[in-house]
């Protein structure tokens, strides 16, 4: 399956003052896959070293950090000759290699022409005990779970819908629109976990992705136990639990009481931190003034918490099969949960992208988005699940503020009017790119 990730690998590798890089994302969102693949595509050589597998390799950093032992041993184990210009080191569960992050920085000092990847999940990379991290020293990038436009190339539609998506044929967008609507249905009951696709594209076998979906959540829950620290495991999973309840509500806003009556923020505040530090829970701010930069702005103790991946969400919310087929029910299920969680994951993976969300007219309307992008534009979002267009608060804040741009983003085809542009869902993508 092809990663759109793999444009910024190659242009990394093509980077004349290239650093070491970080390859990151939460776990099982296919960096091993992509990183392997990429090396086969692009290299004559690959060394490959994953330290959870191999255990003798974990005590390869601890002697001491100079790159030309470290690069020797890596020869030894490989069973070739490293050449810098054409072999690709990647260095996989790094974190589970005492000190072999902090080693990459004595890669780039010293023999900065080796071209090493280390890859990790967020999970253990960002809560690695007793490591001294390469600042300033490494490259980095994330993987997310596939966007709609990766599972559309899945699908088989690389030269049909997602030509369409990447050529902007805006025409061609409405006259296909029935065929995209239904790949979405699909992408919001399997999301984009790339196990869970390759089931479902191999052949259409639901309940196999619905399992993998399953297995991927016990998965996470049993990280938890495994990384988190003991005495805030049961509020993480209390945090975790209530996501599809807090994003099912008229007012997404984050709720502490939505997790055990009487709570507040210094109970779960942790817990919190944990799980987005992980990866698996991003949290976005509300704003107090729509004036840049947003950061300015932000009410940090405001905030929404989205999942990392529409599909995930679906499982735990207990999305029936049944629901695709009726209509378009689904994308106003648990009162358009699953719609915001599709837009906020396609918005993310732009990461110049400074994604929040305004209410206004104390708390009397609410802005669903509203994006700084990396030319220093306020965009207004306003995401509507069903066929009523109507958007009050939209209309109002356009009204009041006047975006050059402003997007509804909804079921209904494309047009462009005088004051917003109405985005196809299923077309989100042309503004993140």
């Amino acid at each position: 399956m092809y990663r759109t990730k793999m444009n910024e690998l190659k242009k990394w590798k093509n980077t004349e003052d290239r650093k070491p890089l970080i390859f990151y994302g939460a776990r099982q969102v296919g960096k091993t896959y992509l990183l392997q693949k990429f090396g086969n595509q692009e290299y004559k050589q690959v060394v490959y070293i994953n330290f959870e597998r191999v255990e003798k390799m974990r005590s390869l950093f601890l002697q001491d950090l100079d790159p030309q032992r470290i690069i020797t041993n890596f020869e030894f184990y490989a069973g070739f000759k490293i050449t810098a210009e054409n072999t690709l080191i990647i260095l996989d569960e790094i974190q589970a290699a005492p000190k072999g992050i902090s080693s990459l920085k004595y890669f780039q000092e010293e023999v900065p022409e080796y071209q090493i990847i280390a890859a990790g999940s967020l999970l253990g990379i960002n809560m690695h005990p007793g490591e001294s991290f390469p600042v300033g020293k490494v490259d980095t990038l994330t993987l997310y779970p596939m966007s709609f436009y990766e599972f559309l190339l899945a699908m088989g539609e690389e030269n049909g819908l997602c030509r369409i998506l990447r050529e902007k044929h805006f025409e061609s967008l409405n006259i296909f629109a029935e065929k995209f609507k239904e790949y979405l249905k699909y992408y919001f009951y399997i999301g984009g976990m790339p196990e869970a696709v390759a089931a479902f594209a191999k052949n259409r076998d639901w309940k196999k992705s619905r399992q993998i979906q399953n297995k991927i959540l016990k998965n996470y829950r049993n990280d938890f136990s495994k990384h988190a620290p003991k005495d805030i495991l049961p509020r993480i999973n209390m945090v975790w639990d209530s996501i599809p309840t807090q994003l099912s509500k008229e007012n997404k806003k984050f709720i502490y009481g939505v997790i055990r009556k009487g709570s507040r923020a210094k109970d779960f505040e942790l817990a919190i931190q944990w799980l987005t530090d992980a990866g698996l829970l991003h949290k976005i701010h509300s704003v107090s003034k729509p004036v840049l930069p947003l950061i300015s702005y932000q009410e940090l103790s405001i905030f929404k918490l989205y999942h990392n991946d529409l599909g995930l969400l679906a499982a735990m919310s207990k999305l029936k099969i049944q629901t695709l087929v009726e209509s378009n029910q689904v994308f106003e299920e648990f009162k358009g949960a699953l719609t915001e969680q599709f837009v906020f994951q396609q918005l993310k993976l732009n990461e110049e992208f400074s994604i929040n969300y305004y209410p206004f007219d104390s708390g009397r309307y609410e802005l669903d988005f509203l994006i700084e992008n990396e030319d220093g534009e306020l965009i207004p979002i306003e995401v509507k699940a069903g066929e009523n267009l109507q958007a009050i608060s939209f209309k109002n804040y356009c009204q009041r503020y006047k975006p050059d741009k402003a997007i509804r983003t909804s079921l209904a085809d494309y047009r462009e009017e005088t004051w917003m542009t109405n985005l196809p869902l299923y077309a989100i993508n042309m503004l993140t790119e």
